[in-house]
């Protein structure tokens, strides 16, 4: 009950949440407000549940305070769309919204999602309600709750692609907060007089203590980085076809400069469940946590910390209790990357699927490469479907033959025809970061590209273009661009400086360890060059450079998140 919660205890988002009266908070209030493009300091909490981050353009900060005026707000806003699929027409939809309420852009999220930049609040309703129109929701893509669930991307590489998709629409559904209000506030929808009668069975009036992230894959892909999840589906097929999932908890990257006891974490194998057990093994998962997780301190409160503090026996045990029954014990299975295979692939449908690479996940134009006319052109003539994948990439996926090549003819036309890329630049993901993430120390998605044209020099003088490196930048440790996984990993700490990580490995199952601390470019590409020069000689046959730096001690392989260093 309500009345013997000490709140005093608790962090003020807890409060905040249970005041919001089921995620209503004060946004009608805030959203009419005339004199500020932002919204009431409460409701910028509230707002993530309905899938938007108050943001502002830091580049102009400097010249806007000169003027007096307030920062330059604007939103994120965030589609929850679970397996990343998205018809032709919802792709058109979604490129006339970037022109037409945001910054002229798409972004391609590492969940398999789209995200609008510089979304003015005056735009912010009628943004979603043309959503609405062609299907799509913001419904929990942010918040305290569980967010998109991601899937296996392409179809073409696996003949279980429709399952899986299916399931994380299923499980998605599941776990979606049963209240009103986004319905209400952005849908026009007739209000709850007294919205206190909103019951949520399964998150309560005070939500999850943190976000909580779901993927799925199928081996040997691991696409969804599925250990970066809270929880994570591995698909077990024998005898042509999935007979269950082994079940991984407690992965997560959110962490903090100068705060030890706060580190990234790897998923746990706690066991198998059949196919039709999933949605109930999620949905029990989901409510250990909500029940056990930390409310006090929102740096302590993911599910890693979670299993970390009671112990993955004790965790597993309560989870079994919930279930009735208990996990099988995991079945055996094998990954072999985490990036994507680009280029186009026939599927078992006899349709075609590309696999395209956008960098940054940033659908632009520039003049000469004119990647968001391309994609447009494409939706109109396509006969399929555009899949996002977790790497910040896009398939054009079930087209006929015919479709196949004018596709190619328009990609070349716009100047984005596939080209030869280097291995590092193909397995590349970098977080929004500068300008409008608030959190961001550094640069990542305008700078990765140039420092890779950079490594790239390097590479063509020791024979390594074409090896395959997993390369990832963030301008926080916050681990938005799942950064901990990577080979090569770089966390911004200061403007023009990172931290250098090394010893991920290449299929998403290992941990990088701090290997330079607060360096420039300059020491960057010097660090590398030396350890490129090694790799390159030293190697053993087929051994990935994650491996290798392992192995010749340039650092030592992290078997614990407890054990991280920043």
């Amino acid at each position: 009950m309500t009345d013997i919660i000490n709140w005093k205890e608790l962090s003020e988002v807890e409060k905040l949440k249970y005041d919001s009266n089921y995620l209503r908070g004060t946004l009608v209030e805030s959203l009419a407000d005339p004199i500020t493009g932002a919204i009431a300091d409460g409701d910028t909490q509230i707002s993530k549940f309905h899938g938007m981050y108050l943001q502002w353009d830091r580049d102009l900060d400097k010249e806007r305070k000169r003027q007096k005026l307030e920062p330059a707000f604007s939103f994120l806003i965030r589609l929850r769309m679970p397996g990343g699929r998205f018809t032709p027409e919802q792709w058109l939809k979604m490129d006339a919204l970037a022109d037409k309420y945001a910054n002229n852009t798409l972004k391609l999220t590492t969940r398999q999602t789209f995200q609008l930049h510089g979304v003015l609040k005056k735009n912010l309703k009628k943004t979603i309600q043309e959503m609405n129109d062609s299907l799509m929701d913001t419904i929990a893509a942010c918040g305290d709750v569980n967010r998109n669930v991601m899937s296996h991307a392409n179809p073409a590489e696996s003949p279980f692609h429709s399952e899986v998709i299916d399931l994380a629409q299923k499980v998605s559904e599941h776990l979606l907060p049963n209240t009103t209000a986004y319905h209400e506030i952005w849908l026009d929808k007739k209000l709850i007089a007294d919205s206190k009668t909103d019951v949520e069975p399964l998150y309560g009036d005070r939500y999850l203590p943190r976000k909580f992230k779901i993927g799925i894959v199928i081996p040997p892909n691991n696409d969804s980085d599925v250990f970066s999840q809270d929880l994570g589906f591995i698909a077990i097929v024998e005898n042509a076809k999935i007979v269950g999932y082994n079940v991984s908890v407690g992965g997560g990257f959110g962490s903090t400069f100068g705060m030890p006891e706060t580190y990234p974490r790897t998923g746990t194998i706690i066991g198998f469940c059949a196919p039709g057990q999933v949605v109930d093994v999620a949905e029990k998962v989901l409510l250990t946590q909500r029940d056990n997780g930390n409310r006090k301190n929102r740096k302590q409160a993911r599910l890693k910390y979670t299993i970390d503090r009671m112990g993955v026996e004790v965790f597993t045990a309560e989870v079994e209790q919930r279930l009735g029954y208990k996990l099988d014990p995991a079945r055996a299975f094998k990954f072999e990357r985490n990036g994507d295979d680009f280029g186009w692939k026939k599927g078992i449908d006899e349709k075609w699927h590309l696999t395209y690479f956008v960098e940054g996940g940033r659908v632009k134009d520039n003049g000469k490469q004119n990647i968001k006319t391309a994609l447009r052109e494409v939706a109109k003539i396509s006969d399929g479907d555009f899949i996002l994948t977790g790497n910040q990439n896009l398939i054009v996926s079930g087209v006929s033959e015919t479709v196949k090549k004018n596709v190619d003819t328009i990609l070349k036309k716009n100047g984005v025809a596939p080209s030869e890329l280097s291995g590092l630049r193909k397995n590349s993901i970098a977080c929004v970061a500068l300008p409008t993430c608030p959190l961001a120390f550094a640069e990542a998605e305008r700078y990765l590209p140039t420092l890779i044209s950079k490594v790239e020099l390097i590479l063509n003088d020791f024979h390594l273009f074409k090896e395959e490196i997993v390369i990832r930048m963030t301008g926080c440790p916050n681990g938005c661009g799942r950064p901990y996984l990577a080979e090569i990993g770089l966390i911004g700490k200061s403007p023009g400086y990172y931290n250098l990580y090394l010893g991920g490995s290449f299929e998403g199952t290992r941990l990088n360890t701090l290997y330079r601390e607060t360096i420039p470019e300059e020491e960057i590409l010097k660090e590398l060059r030396m350890l490129l020069a090694d790799f390159a000689e030293n190697r053993s046959k087929g051994e990935h450079f994650g491996d290798f730096v392992i192995r010749k001690n340039y650092v030592k392989e992290i078997k614990e998140g407890k054990d991280f260093k920043h």
